[in-house]
């Protein structure tokens, strides 16, 4: 069946409103036949969210795309946050890395100036956890949105029950430009019922990065409803608990490509209709100790000597909460004080959203934390792994997210601690 445009949409394709709108429309409509969708809705969050944060040297065709867009005067119909920068003042790198970093992102600064003529949100507004309240880009429950990020993207379906497809760079800001989506897949009723149930039988609270994996390289792409988890962190989405799934989350949406899970008693939808949100042949799979620790076991080493000792360790991919900053000083300043020790050991860098970090530095944690000799930016730390002379480093890092993408080793939080505060591996 051929798409149902409006009225407003017809006149978009058809250049009613400029021969740069119109390529916009005619690339959402095939985006949207590709995927089977018969119409187009409304993007109804007051904010966007775009996943190019990068100032490639090679992304000459993007820059082209928005002086045209630019030129032609048009503004996105929402304002939009960015993925994170992929460098700021203070990242552990020798001079060598610096001049690569310098070479490689060297259109970051012109790349910004289009972004905001765009309809950039605010300046500081470079974060993969934009949904933070400190950002100020958090979607209402219904609402529909056009991101591309994904651990943005499975956060903002399961945590805060808006509706959102994993849709491709650039493919986000098209849809925030004209304010369209097409329909189908996680903007859809059934779209968004749970192929899989996926039933914890741990004896402890599994480790957040460990069980999104195991979740995501299980049910793929497909909705998973996760039974047994709420006994482990609560009925409550406080700020422990929505730290906790935004870690597993984004390790569902890397390790394989989830966009939306239910949590029996916990997430809003599977709150409202438990059980009803599971289709009658879903799949069961079950997670117990010995299966985290298979899937564990399963994560290869690909540094050249894989007994080499760590030089830099990134915590905080995605972008940590105000609520794990503190946590991670206390656990630091711990582990410091067993080893009788005043430093870390190892370089360590802590990522959260510039927002955050302006709220955490009017905290006492803050200095604290800095005492400790670790490391706080808002960087990306994928984008500085993607630096080859940083890339064959060895790294460690308590993100999934991180290991999947990079040469950087994945740690559990426990582990982190001791290697950082020298506590043994």
């Amino acid at each position: 069946m051929a798409m149902q445009l409006t009225k407003e949409q017809q006149e978009l394709l058809s250049g009613a409103r400029g021969n740069a709108l119109a390529k916009v429309m005619k690339t959402l409509v095939m985006y949207s036949e590709t995927f089977g969708a018969q119409r187009m809705v409304k993007v109804t969050s007051a904010y966007g969210h775009l996943v190019t944060s990068f100032g490639l040297g090679v992304l000459t065709p993007v820059y082209d795309m928005l002086d045209e867009l630019i030129a032609e005067g048009v503004t996105s119909a929402q304002p939009f946050s960015v993925d994170p920068r992929p460098l700021q003042k203070g990242v552990p790198a020798n001079p060598a890395q610096k001049l690569f970093f310098k070479v490689m992102y060297s259109k970051q600064k012109p790349y910004e100036e289009r972004l905001k003529k765009l309809g950039l949100m605010k300046e500081n507004a470079f974060t993969c956890a934009c949904y933070m309240q400190e950002v100020g880009n958090v979607p209402k429950k219904g609402d529909v949105l056009s991101w591309a990020e994904s651990s943005a993207v499975v956060y903002a379906n399961s945590v805060l029950g808006a509706r959102c497809n994993r849709n491709s760079g650039i493919i986000d800001i098209f849809g925030s430009i004209v304010g369209f989506v097409p329909e189908f897949g996680l903007l859809t009723d059934e779209g968004r019922k749970a192929t899989w149930v996926v039933e914890v039988k741990t004896t402890k609270k599994p480790e957040a990065q460990v069980l999104g994996s195991a979740i995501g390289m299980k049910v793929m792409e497909e909705v998973p409803y996760i039974k047994g988890l709420a006994e482990h962190i609560g009925n409550a989405l406080d700020g422990d608990a929505l730290s906790y799934l935004k870690d597993m989350g984004a390790a569902t949406a890397s390790n394989g490509a989830v966009g939306l899970y239910h949590v029996e008693g916990l997430t809003p939808e599977a709150v409202e209709q438990g059980a009803a949100l599971i289709q009658e042949n879903a799949r069961v799979y079950v997670i117990d100790d010995a299966e985290l620790e298979r899937v564990r076991r399963s994560y290869p080493t690909i540094w050249k000597d894989a007994e080499a000792e760590p030089k830099l360790c990134f915590i905080g991919c995605p972008h940590l909460s105000l609520t794990q900053l503190t946590d991670w000083t206390e656990k630091i300043e711990g582990g410091l004080l067993a080893q009788k020790r005043k430093k870390v050991d190892i370089p360590t860098v802590v990522t959260a959203a510039p927002a955050v970090m302006d709220a955490f530095e009017k905290t006492p944690y803050a200095e604290r934390l800095k005492k400790t000799g670790v490391v706080t930016l808002s960087i990306c730390p994928l984008m500085y792994m993607n630096n080859p002379l940083c890339g064959k480093m060895p790294v460690v890092t308590n993100s999934n997210k991180l290991r999947t993408y990079t040469s950087a080793r994945y740690h559990t939080d426990e582990e982190v601690l001791k290697l950082i505060t020298k506590g043994g591996k």
